[in-house]
């Protein structure tokens, strides 16, 4: 059982374009931590377009509890998160949404895990009829792939919505690879987990900032952060239509030179040849994902930079 006389907590919340949210989220997050002597509210404002952080200075002002971190463009939510974890100071550290879809009333059960000695408690959402069926499917084919080809276990429904206890925060914060996939990493890192369920809620305010595109972005870079089996699928893919090449050649020479038959048809000819140029073409782009992570990385460059905030980086 973890000490519960003397912690502190921080709240971390990524949040973009999201100025008619804020007020509820503050409001609901109050309600179910007023019990709680010491914490934090950090907002990371990940190149908001809108009034998002002019909101949150009102509520700063009023409340130095309430803070936030101001990047310079958008940045992306996993380099927000990153960002939350660098400034938080807490002995548990939450991360949510700040579109109201991850319920701040499940907070009290994540730190009664906490106190019970889980060292991370994790959340797993549960599709209602509202959300659409083609995000449903996608979700689903987004985890198996990640599962089939990955070497960690994710499971169904895997949301940024959890508490890392402080040391386990210390040893995230060492991991320098850019981009970061935290759903995988928290797999990854081990430790005593424990999984909560719960029902996203409806969004009241504003629209989601995943499109399609990005969700597919974020897919590869699950993918090809944990695993390097494409390029192995690739290797045999590669082999067996290679094989099937030579095997087809010698029987076109076979038949050309001992039968009376001549081989025809362009139509099957082009096909086959745009068939395996797609294949080619399928391999060169696995290989540029990796190559292009590779190519991130050396760089060094910060995965974001901070325009103004109320915050000092942790030592």
């Amino acid at each position: 059982m973890k000490s519960i006389t003397d912690y502190f907590i921080s709240i971390v919340v990524p949040i973009m374009n999201e100025e008619g949210n804020i007020s509820s989220l503050i409001e609901r997050i109050s309600m179910v931590i007023c019990n709680e002597k010491k914490y934090e509210i950090i907002f990371v404002d990940d190149g908001s377009t809108d009034k998002t952080l002019e909101v949150i200075k009102q509520f700063h002002r009023s409340d130095p509890r309430i803070k936030y971190l101001s990047f310079s463009r958008n940045f992306g939510h996993q380099n927000a998160l990153r960002a939350g974890l660098d400034f938080a100071k807490g002995d548990c550290i939450i991360s949510m949404d700040g579109d109201l879809q991850h319920p701040p009333e499940l907070i009290p059960q994540m730190i009664k895990k906490w106190q019970e000695g889980y060292d991370i408690v994790y959340t797993l959402r549960k599709n209602n009829e509202e959300i659409s069926y083609f995000k449903r499917k996608t979700s689903v084919l987004f985890y198996y792939l990640m599962n089939r080809l990955s070497h960690v276990e994710i499971e169904q429904g895997s949301a940024d919505f959890r508490l890392i206890d402080r040391r386990v925060v210390d040893v995230i914060r060492s991991f320098q690879e850019n981009p970061i996939f935290y759903r995988g990493m928290i797999r990854w890192l081990g430790f005593r987990q424990y999984a909560l369920e719960y029902i996203p809620e409806k969004r009241v305010w504003g629209k989601t900032k995943y499109s399609f595109l990005k969700m597919f972005k974020f897919a590869m870079i699950g993918i090809t952060s944990f695993s390097i089996r494409p390029l192995h699928i690739s290797t045999i893919l590669g082999l067996i239509i290679a094989v099937v090449s030579i095997l087809y050649g010698i029987y076109a020479i076979f038949m050309k030179l001992f039968t009376s038959y001549t081989i025809q048809g362009w139509t099957s000819l082009l096909i086959v040849v745009a068939f395996i140029g797609g294949i080619q073409l399928l391999m060169i782009g696995i290989l540029g994902e990796y190559l292009g992570k590779l190519f991130i990385e050396q760089k060094r460059r910060p995965p974001y930079i901070i325009k103004e905030s109320t915050e000092k980086l942790n030592s």
